[in-house]
């Protein structure tokens, strides 16, 4: 089962977090400020955060920008992940992904079932990997965000969880662009 090791030392982790919305502004951002309070109450340092309207091409713009960035290791997108033809995080952070954590947006609707019930179906949460960054896109609830953190990604995010975490293999996510 899963625990914390206490015996490893915690490593912080940089994230940036981008919330999507057409109406938010950070005054009013409480998913934005949700993420940021917890993850710096885990240890983790902010790295960057902005707002973004519903637009498919900047959305993926900012997200190449962070995973560009040496200084970044881990985005989380909020906002944008239902299913109205202004919600276009999903594919924004498709157009990006090399590789999809298809099993992220599985856990999530698992989450989400104990806490909404089948509600649960009309998010479409997802997580995946560019040049060695991590990017979860969340649905723009406090309460989402708040189960995605409390029960996901935290816990991904800690190196001393075990069996195994994020954190461990966030050195080898961008190995194939070393090799020869």
């Amino acid at each position: 089962m899963s625990r914390i090791d206490q015996s490893k030392d915690f490593i912080a982790i940089r994230i940036a977090v981008l919330t999507v919305s057409d109406t938010r502004t950070l005054n009013e951002d409480r998913s934005g400020d949700l993420l940021v309070g917890r993850l710096t109450e885990a240890g983790h340092t902010l790295a960057d955060r902005k707002i973004l309207t519903d637009e498919r091409a900047e959305i993926a713009e900012q997200l190449r920008a962070w995973c560009d960035d040496p200084e970044i290791d881990v985005v989380i997108s909020t906002g944008g992940t239902g299913l109205t033809g202004r919600d276009v995080t999903v594919e924004a952070h498709r157009d990006v992904y090399e590789k999809e954590i298809d099993a992220f947006g599985t856990v999530f609707t698992i989450v989400s079932m104990q806490k909404i019930g089948t509600s649960a179906v009309q998010s479409r949460a997802t997580g995946g990997v560019c040049n060695g960054t991590y990017l979860f896109a969340l649905p723009g609830s406090p309460g989402a965000c708040k189960d995605a953190w409390d029960e996901i990604l935290g816990k991904q995010l800690d190196y001393r969880h075990r069996p195994c975490n994020f954190v461990e293999i966030l050195p080898r996510l961008d190995e194939h662009q070393r090799r020869k």
